[in-house]
């Protein structure tokens, strides 16, 4: 199985400009680690950025950020933009999974928000600097993929009846429409952007879940032990979203297993959609410098 710093152990990323939301736990905290060992400049946006400085030491950046609150994003990306004039990458890894229903900000369903929203509003806070990088990434850190994974139209809040896993599935799915037309509207700027799966790994983002669940859904032994034909560790689950972000080559592809995957169709009418959607509930979008 690969590993991030295998896929980055003859790249040289001295001077480069990265933020990594949720970078500081699980496959999160593995990206930062890997970016800051080949020599690139990590700030990791917390909503604890006390435990992220002590997960971190000195070599990282901390600033605080609430995913689920946008006047904190819109706070932190002028922060950001204030101190440094271009950003080359930011890794959109932070996330909840499963959660009991959570309502945030207007009532948004808390998934939905986090995983989804909050990385939008975050990537347009924060456009005035990738514009400025001379080949700006940006890579949404996913999930696996189905043919049947939709974006729920008629109820994206799940106001008429909450499933955790619907909830999920529908945010994984917004981060590879988001990717997938970010890249469209970013390309002619030299702003690219992938959608990345990291695979299975026991990490803090299934903390929701009780052992039986797990057990029951076949993924830890009657033991509670992760089944090692099924996960990864942080360091295999980051390979992929830094191989999208250093080797990847078709803009707006998701990515697993170090590779590029085939679209499914009509997704660029779904991606076009939820852009204009999430433009609209947010009231953020792309503002060229």
């Amino acid at each position: 199985m690969t590993t991030a710093d295998e896929v980055l152990h003859d790249i040289n990323l001295s001077g480069r400009r990265a933020v990594v939301t949720g970078g500081y736990s699980g496959v999160g905290l593995a990206i930062t680690r890997a970016l800051t060992r080949a020599g690139a400049h990590v700030t990791v946006p917390a909503r604890r950025p006390e435990v992220a400085r002590r997960n971190l030491g000195p070599d990282v950046d901390v600033e605080p950020l609430d995913l689920a609150d946008l006047t904190s994003v819109d706070a932190f990306a002028e922060r950001y933009r204030r101190r440094y004039a271009a950003l080359d990458l930011l890794v959109a890894s932070a996330g909840i999974m499963a959660c009991p229903e959570t309502r945030v900000g207007p009532g948004w369903e808390a998934q939905f928000a986090v995983n989804h929203l909050g990385h939008f509003a975050v990537v347009c806070g924060l456009w005035p600097a990738l514009v400025r990088a001379p080949s700006a990434r940006v890579v949404a850190v996913a999930s696996g993929r189905s043919p049947e994974d939709r974006i729920r139209w008629d109820d994206t809040q799940f106001t008429s009846g909450y499933d955790k896993w619907a909830a999920y599935g529908q945010s994984k799915l917004a981060n590879v429409l988001f990717a997938l037309h970010l890249d469209r509207l970013g390309a002619p700027y030299g702003v690219r952007a992938f959608s990345a799966a990291p695979g299975y790994i026991r990490t803090p983002l299934q903390r929701h879940l009780t052992l039986t669940e797990m057990i029951d859904a076949g993924w830890l032994d009657a033991a509670g032990e992760p089944l090692p034909e099924l996960f990864r560790t942080p360091e295999e689950g980051a390979a992929t979203p830094l191989w999208a972000a250093v080797a990847a080559t078709r803009g707006g592809a998701y990515c697993a297993e170090c590779r590029e995957a085939e679209p499914y169709p009509h997704e660029e009418a779904e991606a076009a959609r939820l852009w204009q959607y999430s433009a609209a509930l947010t009231g953020r979008d792309l503002v060229h410098p």
